[in-house]
């Protein structure tokens, strides 16, 4: 089964609110985009943000430049239906990060949070490195949200990639500083723990 088939069950199948990496807001994500004080109109994506909350609340804190990026056309369906004629105003793009042929040094912010963990080939890791160096500005952040190495071993019937923070630091190489890092203790709808970390890259050069 492709990929985009996959998610297209699974989104098909499933209440949004039932998916393992639901949370009704993504707290961390939202409180260190807030701190890094970005102008309204700084390009902003949000990758694997289809059926995610997070577009919801950019834009309630008025970031007017908004890019979802999902391989699920269920996905963003569901939350363009949720946010009505202010979907309008966001860009989507039914695409595989891998595959996606990106604007040169663009967003001023790259988000992604559960999706990297699924690339486990090395061939795919590398494509999505490449993606964020042709799509990010020199400065700009990469937030990002994976599985760390106590984190499940699949999830959503597919193998993961789980990741420490050094190998997180390797992965994204010379080219990204990290600022910051945190563990969170994700807790499923159905009650299973599954344990995360965030890292919030810079590109310096």
């Amino acid at each position: 089964m492709k990929e985009s088939e996959h998610w297209e069950k699974v989104y098909s199948t499933k209440s949004v609110k039932q998916v393992g990496w639901y949370k009704p807001h993504l707290d961390i994500s939202i409180q260190w985009i807030a701190d890094l004080d970005l102008a309204a109109e700084d390009p902003v994506i949000d990758v694997g943000g289809g059926a995610s909350t997070l577009v919801d609340d950019l834009l309630d804190a008025g970031h007017k430049n908004i890019t979802v990026l999902d391989i699920s056309r269920s996905a963003m369906s569901l939350t363009k239906e949720r946010l009505g004629k202010l979907s309008s105003s966001v860009s989507w793009l039914q695409e595989d990060v891998t595959e996606y042929e990106f604007p040169s040094q663009y967003f001023g912010l790259w988000h992604d949070r559960a999706v990297f963990h699924f690339l486990i080939e090395p061939e795919k890791q590398q494509k999505y490195r490449d993606a964020v160096l042709k799509a990010l500005k020199i400065g700009g952040y990469i937030l990002i949200g994976t599985f760390d190495a106590e984190g499940p071993a699949q999830c959503s019937g597919l193998p993961v990639q789980r990741y420490t923070l050094a190998l997180l630091k390797e992965r994204f190489g010379a080219e990204f500083e990290l600022k910051r890092h945190q563990h969170e203790m994700h807790h499923t709808p159905s009650g299973v723990e599954q344990s995360y970390i965030y890292c919030l890259f810079q590109r310096t050069a």
